[in-house]
C-alpha cells in the first residue's frame, strides 16, 4: 500500500509549503511528459516519485533545510540525468542557486525545460559537459557550497568530480546504495589525495521497502590540488584509491 502524502513527510523530518507541494506534483507531471520522449528515468509514478525520487534527494540535506531552508546556497547536481536531486533540492531550497551538469545534451535540454516550467530559470542553471571540464571552468571550481551526486560512478571517481567545485567550507555530498568497510577506505584515500575528509556516513532506510541508502559528506580541508579532475575519462579509468 503506497504511503500517504502527509506519512512520507513525516518520516522525512521536512514538510513543504502548499507552493513547495504544487511544485513537486507539477515536477512529476513534466517527468512523465518528458520520460515518454527521452526514457529518462523508470521512477515516475506512485512511491516510486515521492519516495525513491523525492524523498531520496532530500533527506541527506533535512539537516540543512531545518538549519534554514532559504540560505541562498550555491549547489552543483553532477550528472543530473533527468534532474535528481537537484530540481527537486532546487524546490525544497527556494533562495539556493542551483546548477545541473551531465554530458547528454538531450537530458540537458529536458531539465532546462522543466525547470522554466517551473518558474525556476532564473537559479537554475544546466551545463552540457563532461564534468572534469566544469570542474576546470572558473566560473564552477571552487564555487559551490554543496557538491552532489547520485549514481554517478564509484566513490572516489564521484570524489574527484566533486571536490574541486567546492567554496571554501564546502561540502560534497556522495548519495550511495550499500557500502561496505571497504568502500570507505577506497574513499579516504581518494579523499585525502584532494585535499578533504570524510565529514560523515548517514544511513536509513527508505519507507516501503524502497531500499538501504547512505549518504557520504565530504568536507574541503584547502583548496584541491591542481591537478584535479584529470582529463576526461581519467578519473573513471584510474580511481584515485
Amino acid at each position: 500500500m503506497a504511503l500517504d502524502q502527509a506519512d512520507i513527510w513525516q518520516e522525512l523530518g521536512w514538510t513543504p509549503t502548499p507552493e513547495q507541494q504544487q511544485q513537486l506534483e507539477e515536477l512529476q507531471g513534466l517527468l512523465r511528459h518528458w520520460n515518454s520522449r527521452l526514457n529518462l528515468t523508470r521512477l515516475v509514478e506512485g512511491d516510486d516519485y515521492w519516495i525513491s525520487q523525492v524523498f531520496d534527494s532530500i533527506w541527506p540535506l533535512v539537516p540543512v533545510l531545518k538549519a534554514d531552508a532559504n540560505a541562498p546556497l550555491r549547489i552543483v547536481d553532477v550528472g543530473t540525468g533527468g534532474g535528481f536531486p537537484g530540481l527537486a533540492i532546487a524546490i525544497a531550497m527556494p533562495q539556493a542557486k542551483l546548477t545541473l551538469v551531465d554530458s547528454v545534451g538531450r537530458k540537458v535540454e529536458a531539465v532546462a525545460a522543466m525547470a522554466e516550467a517551473l518558474g525556476m530559470q532564473k537559479r537554475v542553471e544546466s551545463r552540457c559537459e563532461r564534468i572534469e571540464q566544469t570542474g576546470r571552468q572558473p566560473l564552477c571550481r571552487g564555487q559551490f557550497d554543496w557538491a552532489l551526486a547520485r549514481a554517478v560512478a564509484k566513490a572516489p571517481v564521484v570524489a574527484e568530480y566533486l571536490v574541486p567545485l567546492l567554496a571554501r567550507g564546502g561540502r560534497a555530498l556522495l548519495y550511495r546504495g550499500q557500502w561496505e568497510a571497504a568502500d570507505q577506505k577506497a574513499l579516504e584515500q581518494a579523499a585525502a589525495s584532494l585535499n578533504s575528509g570524510i565529514e560523515a556516513c548517514l544511513q536509513r532506510e527508505l519507507p516501503q521497502a524502497k531500499g538501504l541508502r547512505h549518504a557520504l559528506i565530504l568536507n574541503r580541508l584547502g583548496p584541491c590540488p591542481k591537478a584535479y579532475p584529470r582529463a576526461v575519462g581519467i578519473p573513471s579509468k584510474q580511481p584515485l584509491s
